[in-house]
C-alpha cells in the first residue's frame, strides 16, 4: 500500500444529476463507490474532484460528491460568467479550490477565461486548471502572463509544446502527471525535465475514469513516475498537490 496519496485529478459521473452531451459523447456512470472501489489499497487519503465538459456548470454532483467523500477532498468547477460573488464564495466554502477551463475541444473564449481566472482568484485564492494541447501554449502567452496561479493538466498532451510548458513551470505553473494514457509524448523523459525546473510542479492524479482515454490508469503509472522522480515521490503523489490545494 502507497500512502499518504492525494489524487489531484479525478471525475465523479453521476447520472442522478445533469449530464450534458458533449460531441456526441455522453459518459458512462461513475459514482463515488466505483471510484473508492477501484482506487481501494493505493492509500489515497484526499483529492480533486475535476468537473469534466460533460457537466457544464452544474455544481449539484459536485456538492454532493465532496460531501460524501468527507474531509482531504476538494473541488475544481466550471462556473456560469453570471454566477455572483455569494454562490462563488459558497462554492469555496464547500471545499471548490479551482476553476477548470476546457482549450483542448475548443470550447473556451479565452478573453472569458482571463476575466473568470482573475475574479475567482481575487475572490477566494482558486487557481485555473487547463485542458490544453501545449502546442496552443505559445500563442496563449498573452492570455497566461495574465493569470496568477495556473495549472495543465495531462502534461500538456503532446511533445510539441513541452519547450513552452518548461518556461510556464519555471515562472511556477503547475504540471498534473495524469492521463498517460491520453499523451503524445516520452512520458518518464517529459516528468523528468518538469521536475528538473521545478520539483514542486508535478501532481498525481488518475483521471479515472479515464473517458474517452485509450487507455485509463494503471498502477503501473505509478511505477513510472517514480522512476523519473526517484526520491521525490511522495511529494509527486501528495505533497505538491496538498499545498497547491490548500489542504491540510
Amino acid at each position: 500500500m502507497l500512502g499518504p496519496v492525494f489524487d489531484a485529478h479525478l471525475h465523479i459521473i453521476d447520472p442522478a444529476f445533469p449530464l450534458i452531451e458533449n460531441h456526441g459523447f455522453l459518459p458512462d456512470p461513475y459514482t463515488v463507490s466505483n471510484y473508492l472501489y477501484d482506487v481501494d489499497g493505493l492509500g489515497i487519503t484526499g483529492g480533486a474532484v475535476v468537473s469534466g465538459s460533460f457537466q457544464g456548470t452544474d455544481q449539484t454532483y459536485l456538492l454532493a460528491a465532496l460531501k460524501t467523500l468527507g474531509r482531504g477532498w476538494v473541488g475544481v468547477t466550471q462556473i456560469d460568467p453570471e454566477c455572483s460573488d455569494e454562490d462563488i464564495v459558497a462554492l469555496n466554502d464547500a471545499g471548490v479550490r479551482g476553476m477548470r477551463f476546457n482549450l483542448k475541444r475548443g470550447e473556451t473564449d479565452v478573453q472569458m477565461l482571463t476575466t473568470q481566472a482573475r475574479r475567482v482568484h481575487e475572490l477566494v485564492g482558486w487557481h485555473a486548471e487547463l485542458y490544453v494541447d501545449a502546442s496552443l501554449l505559445l500563442s496563449l502567452e498573452p492570455i497566461l502572463a495574465k493569470l496568477p496561479a495556473v495549472s495543465i493538466d495531462h502534461l500538456g498532451l503532446s511533445t510539441q509544446g513541452l519547450p513552452y510548458l518548461l518556461d510556464l513551470v519555471d515562472r511556477g505553473v503547475r504540471v498534473k502527471a495524469t492521463g498517460f494514457g491520453r499523451v503524445d509524448l516520452d512520458i518518464i523523459d517529459t516528468l523528468q525535465q518538469i521536475h528538473r525546473v521545478n520539483p514542486a510542479a508535478l501532481m498525481f492524479g488518475t483521471d479515472l475514469p479515464g473517458t474517452r482515454a485509450p487507455r485509463p490508469f494503471s498502477e503501473t503509472d505509478i511505477d513510472i513516475i517514480s522512476h523519473a522522480v526517484g526520491g521525490d515521490l511522495p511529494a509527486v503523489l501528495d505533497g505538491n498537490a496538498r499545498a497547491w490545494y490548500r489542504v491540510s
